[in-house]
């Protein structure tokens, strides 16, 4: 995302992440004066770090203004999703970057294609996407469409996405590994990322999405570990968040494991600390920040809005901690082209080392 952010005592930053080794962390002094200052920050209430909502309606900062759709790239794009009859989650779940991930030049105008249908049968309190006990059954032909939409695309580097089917004996781990297997077939150079659901905990069916051709393994916490029950469906979990994880890291030949959290939810600084150091105690390689959103006057509201500076600093704290990469800014979201293209390069480079 092409949030510019400031960071103290640095120029003004056109990326939202960058790749960063463990092996080159600063010394631990350097980490423990980021978190100095981001909780001198959090208690002191700075009005530059959060703009809170409580109490009263309040506009969306202008660090939130998205641009309009359009361009040639985004109507190509939407023209294939319709005759394919795919779901995007850029569409289902209101994303704001859909005209500048849709509308952009040729090699970089990426979607995230959401497989399973468009119905979920959870209900987390931050989601717009539509919630059925009972949705349609799934569409035998889709791992197979979108292998061909796309071809048609010519992309190399796709993300998935999908709906939770806990309605489903296997959760539709299958169709999901279907949907892999076809895309490596038809693409052999494809690098595929998928955000997946958490299978109930079920570490078998994990497996078999993990074990499916993956070059990364996303699955997103969403937010801290106390505020869970208030933002996911009571069928999520942190730990068992985190179990999917480790065990997928585990299984894994290859590849990258990935999550995301939003913030603006009613977090605090030590809650996202701890989240962190739970992360990084699984070898978790990718973690992304961004802005919750309110979708609707149904969905929770908005507790702050968090600006681009605190973000920054959420961002050195991350890769200072050994995250292999971290895009933090208001408007990331877990699957983003900026974000994708240094994932990528990541992926290549690990490849070539083992070759």
């Amino acid at each position: 995302m092409a949030v510019t952010m400031a960071r103290r005592g640095r120029p003004l930053l056109p990326a939202v992440g960058r790749a960063f080794s463990s092996s080159a962390q600063a010394p631990a002094s350097r980490l423990e004066q980021l978190r100095q200052r981001l909780a001198e920050e959090a208690s002191a209430g700075r009005a530059d770090m959060v703009v809170s909502t409580k109490g009263k309606r309040t506009p969306k900062p202008r660090w939130l203004k998205a641009p309009i759709p359009s361009g040639e790239n985004y109507t190509r794009l939407k023209d294939t999703v319709r005759r394919l009859k795919l779901a995007t989650v850029c569409e289902e779940a209101h994303c704001p970057n859909i005209g500048e991930c849709w509308g952009g030049k040729e090699g970089t105008a990426t979607a995230t294609i959401m497989i399973m249908g468009d119905t979920c049968t959870r209900g987390c309190s931050f989601c717009a996407v539509k919630t059925s006990r009972k949705p349609p059954p799934l569409d035998p032909e889709e791992p197979i469409n979108v292998a061909q939409a796309i071809h048609e695309w010519g992309l190399d580097y796709v993300v998935l996405t999908s709906v939770d089917r806990d309605d489903l004996p296997d959760q539709g781990a299958n169709h999901i590994a279907a949907t892999i297997r076809n895309l490596k077939e038809r693409s052999p150079k494809l690098l595929v990322e998928c955000l997946t659901p958490d299978f109930r905990g079920d570490l078998d069916l994990v497996s078999r999405v993990a074990l499916s051709g993956l070059d990364v393994f996303a699955h997103n916490l969403e937010t801290v570990e106390r505020l869970q029950r208030r933002v996911r469906d009571h069928r999520a979990g942190f730990q068992q968040s985190l179990d999917v994880l480790k065990h997928a890291k585990l299984v894994m030949p290859r590849g990258l494991t990935k999550t995301s959290l939003m913030l603006g939810v009613g977090e605090t600084h030590d809650d996202i600390m701890a989240t962190l150091e739970a992360l990084r105690s699984i070898d978790v390689d990718v973690v992304t920040f961004g802005q919750y959103l309110r979708p609707s006057r149904r969905h929770m509201p908005v507790k702050e809005f968090v600006t681009p500076e605190a973000y920054a600093s959420w961002q050195e704290i991350a890769e200072e901690m050994g995250f292999r990469y971290v895009a933090s800014g208001p408007l990331v979201r877990s699957s983003y082209k900026a974000g994708e293209f240094y994932l990528k390069a990541l992926l290549e480079q690990d490849q070539s080392k083992e070759a």
